[in-house]
């Protein structure tokens, strides 16, 4: 049995150019034919800039999600580390081109890799941590002595006006000015599309390995109702049902398919869960915060930074904000992907020194899960 575990090599992979804040419509489309009255307000609280999409202008598809994750994988073949080489596959995604097969069969399939063992988690931001922590776990107990994670996201594809367009159509015939519930509007502004692939191995390799600590993984669905789905709906008691309890026609004419977010539940529980969670993990782990050299933290959007800090602080966790890296301005929220994508870009612009500590925060507010790793810089 291996006793250490290391990521040995990061990759991304970003479709197309970035698209600015005011290009988005002309690769989304317009629901009814206006521009959305929403979408400035979500933009000015979320901070982003940029952000990628698998989409040509026009609401034309470039890349399904398989595409974008398995672009990145083969990126992480080089001269050490070969395609053959490959002994576990695991993904992570909320967006899956299909319902079945797999997102990891699909992956696996657009890759000249030789049969082996794969593992597909579902749901949303904590998917590809989910994932990590599977190849983590598959090397530490030597079922395989390495191990490939994916992140992919293509969910500008599930935010295209022609889905919305059913349900404003029926809200016109009872409302003389309808609206798209904003539950529904709000996400379209906030998601984006990319990949990132991690490599796990049992012996420290490549410019800058990490030293895997531990990842702890707490879903607090015991609790809290559903705050963000997609192919469901909620009864008036809050209750979700999916998408086989509607007829055909009201997967349209209700947007069952779309993913949805309920903004108050999210302002009012996501920060103060992750809070706790971190205290819990430092009182059993007997770990001192104040060794972490970089903060990683998955916004999905600027406007949770301050609350973060503030309740972390409350908590006497100290943080300082020197400590945070983050790059949800320039390439958006990537739903799963993100605390790749912000690895990577930390490990390719900063200076890092042997025995540096990073500690990831990835939050999921669909039924609130929070994810937390801590790595060493070797």
């Amino acid at each position: 049995m291996s006793n250490e575990v290391f990521i040995t090599n990061i990759t991304k992979f970003l479709p197309n150019k970035p698209v600015a804040n005011d290009e988005m419509e002309e690769y989304l489309g317009m629901i009814g034919n206006k521009p959305s009255k929403a979408r400035r307000i979500v933009l000015r609280n979320n901070g982003i800039v940029n952000r990628h999409y698998a989409l040509a202008k026009g609401c034309i598809p470039t890349h399904s999600n398989a595409e974008l994750a398995a672009e990145a994988v083969k990126m992480l073949f080089d001269g050490r580390f070969k395609k053959e080489d490959v002994q576990l596959l695991a993904s992570g995604t909320a967006s899956p081109d299909q319902i079945m097969p797999s997102q990891a069969s699909m992956i696996h399939g657009l890759l000249d890799i030789p049969s082996i063992e794969i593992a597909s988690f579902s749901g949303s931001c904590c998917a590809s941590m989910q994932a990590l922590k599977f190849c983590y776990l598959s090397v530490l107990s030597g079922n395989t002595e390495n191990a490939v994670c994916t992140g992919s996201e293509i969910l500008s594809h599930w935010m295209l006006a022609k889905y919305f367009e059913k349900e404003t159509e029926n809200e016109s015939r009872i409302k003389e000015n309808p609206l798209l519930a904003f539950e529904k509007e709000f996400l379209r502004w906030m998601l984006s599309d990319g990949a990132g692939a991690v490599l796990v191995e049992n012996k420290p390799a490549g410019r800058m390995p990490l030293k895997i600590e531990w990842i702890d993984i707490r879903s607090y669905a015991n609790e809290k109702e559903t705050c963000m789905y997609a192919g469901a709906e909620k009864d008036p008691e809050g209750d979700l049902l999916g998408w086989c309890r509607y007829e055909p026609d009201e997967w349209l004419t209700k947007s069952i398919f779309s993913m949805k977010q309920d903004t108050r539940m999210l302002g009012n529980f996501i920060v103060k869960i992750g809070g706790q969670f971190l205290k819990d993990i430092l009182t059993a782990r007997k770990f001192d915060i104040e060794t972490i050299d970089y903060f990683l933290p998955h916004l999905s959007s600027e406007f949770f930074r301050e609350h973060i800090y503030r309740e972390l602080e409350s908590l006497d966790i100290n943080i300082p904000r020197e400590k945070w890296f983050t790059n949800l301005t320039r390439v958006g929220n990537v739903a799963t992907v993100s605390f790749i994508l912000m690895l990577e870009e930390l490990l390719r612009t900063r200076d890092l020194k042997k025995g540096q500590k990073i500690l990831i925060q990835v939050p999921e507010s669909a039924r609130f899960t929070y994810a937390y790793a801590l790595l060493t810089v070797c």
